[in-house]
């Protein structure tokens, strides 16, 4: 007999592998907000699952371990995806300024003063 936690647990981790899979921009708050949630709540099962376990939870508990490194990773990258779109956005913004204003950062200390008038 496994635990509901465990149970609930599991389709966690399913549903935050499928979460960070998705890239659409539009959408990436949404999936923040759930992202968030589901951790959340993976938290509060924690506290849950305690030992004993029946042999049946210590293979599932054994599948959970591998899903959990993967998750680790997904949401790295996710992550990763995350702060290269906001470096990208901030470089297109600096590269948009540069070019409207070309020379915005030119230095004035080597400007020429013509001292004979």
């Amino acid at each position: 007999m496994i635990r509901p936690a465990l149970v609930r647990w599991y389709e966690i981790v399913q549903q935050l592998l499928t979460a960070t899979k998705q890239t659409d921009e539009e959408q990436r708050d949404a999936i923040i907000e759930k992202i968030d949630g589901m951790l959340d709540e993976r938290d509060q099962l924690q506290q849950e699952i305690q030992a004993p376990f029946t042999p049946e939870e210590e293979v599932l508990g054994k599948q959970l371990v591998l899903l959990e490194k993967q998750v680790v990773q997904s949401l790295d990258a996710y992550m990763n995806l995350i702060r290269t779109n906001i470096n990208d956005s901030k470089s297109k913004k600096e590269h948009v300024k540069t070019y409207m204003n070309p020379y915005g950062k030119v230095a004035r200390d080597g400007t020429f003063y013509d001292t004979k008038q």
